[in-house]
């Protein structure tokens, strides 16, 4: 696996279809459904589908086989 790609958010939480945006995954909040349904996506190594998922300092997301560290 690559290394751990630190993303910074500017409040204490994001949703994971906000998370996908800022880190350039997706272009619009629209598109977070279908590209969970379509990639892996894990959180803290638990598999989540869920856009809604709040996300918090720390968290570890890993995506295919891209891990992102959740910053602020």
């Amino acid at each position: 696996m690559a290394a751990i790609k630190e993303v910074k958010i500017q409040d204490e939480s994001v949703t994971l279809g906000q998370f996908l945006k800022i880190c350039d995954l997706i272009s619009s909040g629209g598109e977070a459904k279908f590209f969970l349904r379509e990639n892996e996506v894990f959180v803290n190594e638990e598999k989540e589908d869920r856009r809604g998922r709040k996300l918090y300092e720390n968290d570890l997301v890993k995506i295919n086989d891209e891990a992102f560290k959740v910053c602020r």
